[in-house]
């Protein structure tokens, strides 16, 4: 599901790790925002994860999973667009 990650981190140590952590997993489209493609799974290893690097007293992660209908109503003004291109790879096999 589309998801939009975005972040307020207090410390720029933290930030740096939210930061460093979300380009695995999504595009980052401005300062402190990411478009992310996760399914269920991967997004509840995500927002584990996020709980685990920020300080839940001072810093703000905001989580919006949008369904493809409300993608569609999504409108940029300026430059960029929806980044749709695959965030991630499976590497490996038989």
């Amino acid at each position: 599901m589309f998801t939009i990650i975005s972040y307020d981190i207090v410390q720029d140590h933290r930030r740096t790790k939210v930061m460093k952590y979300l380009k695995g997993w999504g595009t980052r489209v401005q300062y402190s925002v990411f478009e992310c493609d996760l399914d269920a799974r991967e997004f509840t290893r995500v927002l584990r994860e996020l709980t685990s690097l920020i300080d839940r007293n001072t810093d703000s992660v905001r989580c919006y999973r949008l369904d493809e209908a409300a993608v569609k109503r999504i409108h940029i003004v300026g430059v960029g667009g929806i980044s749709r291109d695959p965030t991630h790879y499976m590497v490996g096999g038989e």
